[in-house]
């Protein structure tokens, strides 16, 4: 059966909520492609969110937030990735931090990673679900090796009969990958550079080690960047 489509307002986004509560797997809008999700504590929801996707179970998957203190209590957030939340959130920016114990995120959330993922987005329909059910398994809303769906009608074509409802949002923008970095203390690494140069994150840490006000955004630096090809893995040489 194809998935029910729903425009994404204050209406729709109660029916996905109660679609998400009751285990099933929703599409929807982020700031630049469609993505799907389900709830971390689904029955088999991650295996079916990958299943959907065609996507190997040992690529991690990032977690979408509707607040910084809804990452905190996720994630260990020492002070370069605190000082990164606050200047790029919501925004392009996916920052890996160690998971914490008590959040007991499924392995296959992680593939196994003492790490997790997690990213504010600069849309209101996935920061309002996650609002309401917790921090949100997200990937893009394709087959996995397959062009990005920036309608609603493209989700349907490629997912709509693995997915319970879709929220249409009209059409999304698209754009460059968000920006992935590993952060652990005042340590940090590009995992994947993106929406946010590299230089741009090297300023941010700086001036929040040395206790200087953030720097101005470079010119060019957009905050918005896509949700989900991050595999857990560094960049190949």
């Amino acid at each position: 059966m194809t998935a029910r489509v729903l425009r994404d307002d204050a209406a729709g986004r109660a029916q996905a909520i109660d679609v998400l509560r009751r285990g099933g797997l929703v599409g929807l809008p982020t700031d630049t492609v469609y993505g799907i999700g389900v709830t971390l504590d689904a029955r088999d929801g991650l295996e079916r969110l990958f299943a959907a996707k065609k996507r190997p179970l040992d690529k991690a998957i990032v977690l979408l937030v509707a607040d910084i203190g809804q990452a905190e209590r996720t994630g260990v957030f020492g002070p370069a990735a605190r000082a990164l939340a606050s200047a790029c959130w919501p925004g392009g920016l996916t920052l890996v931090v160690p998971r914490r114990g008590e959040a007991r995120l499924p392995e296959v959330l992680t593939a196994g990673a003492s790490t997790i993922g997690l990213r504010l987005p600069g849309h209101g329909a996935p920061r309002a679900l996650a609002r309401a059910i917790g921090p949100l398994p997200v990937t893009s809303a394709n087959l996995s090796g397959l062009p990005d769906s920036t309608t609603a009608a493209a989700v349907v074509a490629s997912l709509g009969e693995s997915l319970d409802l879709i929220l249409d949002g009209g059409s999304a923008p698209g754009g460059v990958s968000s920006t992935v970095v590993r952060c652990e203390g005042w340590e940090t690494g590009i995992l994947r550079e993106g929406a946010i140069p590299a230089a741009r994150i090297a300023e941010i840490v700086n001036a929040a080690r040395e206790g200087r006000p953030e720097p101005e955004a470079l010119l060019g630096d957009e905050s918005s960047g896509l949700l989900e090809e991050w595999d857990g893995d560094e960049p190949e040489e």
